[in-house]
């Protein structure tokens, strides 16, 4: 996510330049052919490109619309999850204890029971934004050439996920996790069992137990959301249609701009002869203005599809992980030289 006002002329420039020199391409090559084969007959009215560029700018909408509807989605999707980890690090703390308890247990046992649960409850938020991070076909945004160049990459794609699990849970889970395909649902199954266990040995009272399941019923539902984005993309009959038309708009346009312009300079050539005569070379920079707007509108849009591929424009989901992590170690008691650190930015941009 990046973080500042807005990107940069530069940066924006940077990132689209192929495209804009596809365009100047584009239109010289038509100014070259008219200007020197007089081809005044090979023109388009504006009628029927204006209804083309109605309709591009329509499609673009709708796709900017559904993907930033996508983006909100994600992000209230871990928002959700954010509070409800801080709730079940609370709850844990508070309901596990002998008060219920037919044998009681030392105070030791029952930090230990806690700092299981809440490890665990941190290496299934490792998990899903590791599972989040699983390339998909459809998500080609991240290998673009001009998003490489930034640099850009997430933490879990220089790490492992058994390296990250192996220092928080015991080597019985890790076994039980890594056998299974989906690992974060494994990790909340193992929580589900674990609170029966206390529950049945008293050290979580039977209303607390319906608070604490109810707790993980609801980050099922939360994990299950996240997936249902990452796992189904924006429909690619739409942005199929999104592309072509915007590409047909575009290689369509200089067959009325340019004889437009040329019309123009024919206009004003009596008053002006050197004006008229190289006027219609003026279209050149209209023509990539409105070619770059169309262009830029629909990468935007392509960009936001997939708001879990860990670019500049996506949800931080390593950086929200992290966040709820030192949260709940530090509340733990744990040493301060034993909680991570957050995950470091770059180029003002958080994963």
């Amino acid at each position: 996510m990046h973080i500042k006002r807005t990107y940069s002329t530069f940066q924006m420039a940077w990132w689209t330049r192929f495209e804009t020199f596809s365009f100047f391409l584009i239109i010289i090559f038509w100014v070259s052919i008219y200007y020197f084969l007089d081809i005044a007959w090979l023109k388009i009215p504006w009628t029927p490109l204006a209804l083309i560029g109605t309709a591009v700018a329509f499609v673009i909408g709708f796709q900017n619309n559904a993907s930033y509807g996508r983006i909100w989605e994600a992000r209230k999707i871990w928002g959700g999850i954010v509070n409800t980890s801080r709730t079940f690090g609370a709850f844990v703390q508070d309901m596990v204890n002998n008060e219920h308890a037919e044998k009681p247990v030392d105070e030791s046992v029952l930090q230990s029971e806690i700092k299981i649960l809440t490890n665990r409850h941190i290496a299934w938020m490792t998990a899903l934004r590791f599972a989040m991070r699983e390339p998909r076909k459809w998500e080609t945004t991240v290998n673009h050439r001009t998003n490489q160049e930034w640099g850009f990459r997430p933490p879990e794609k220089d790490t492992l996920l058994e390296s990250e699990l192996k220092s928080i849970i015991s080597e019985s889970d890790f076994d039980y996790v890594m056998s299974k395909n989906n690992k974060p649902t494994a990790l909340l199954y193992l929580q589900s069992h674990h609170l029966k266990e206390l529950k049945e040995k008293g050290l979580v009272w039977e209303f607390s137990f319906l608070e604490l399941e109810a707790i993980v019923q609801e980050l099922f539902t939360l994990q299950g959301k996240s997936e249902r984005i990452k796992n189904f993309p924006y429909p690619r009959q739409f942005a199929t249609l999104n592309h072509f038309f915007m590409w047909i708009f575009v290689l369509l346009l200089p067959l009325s701009i340019v004889p437009q312009f040329a019309e123009i300079g024919a206009n004003v050539i009596d008053k002006s002869p050197l004006i008229g005569k190289y006027f219609m070379w003026l279209s050149i920079p209209f023509y990539v203005i409105v070619a770059w707007i169309f262009h830029t509108m629909e990468r935007i849009g392509r960009t936001g599809e997939n708001p879990f591929e860990g670019t500049s424009n996506d949800v931080p989901i390593s950086t929200i992980s992290r966040g709820i992590e030192i949260d709940l170690l530090q509340n733990l008691g744990e040493p301060q030289d034993q909680i991570p650190g957050q995950f470091p930015m770059k180029k003002d941009t958080q994963f």
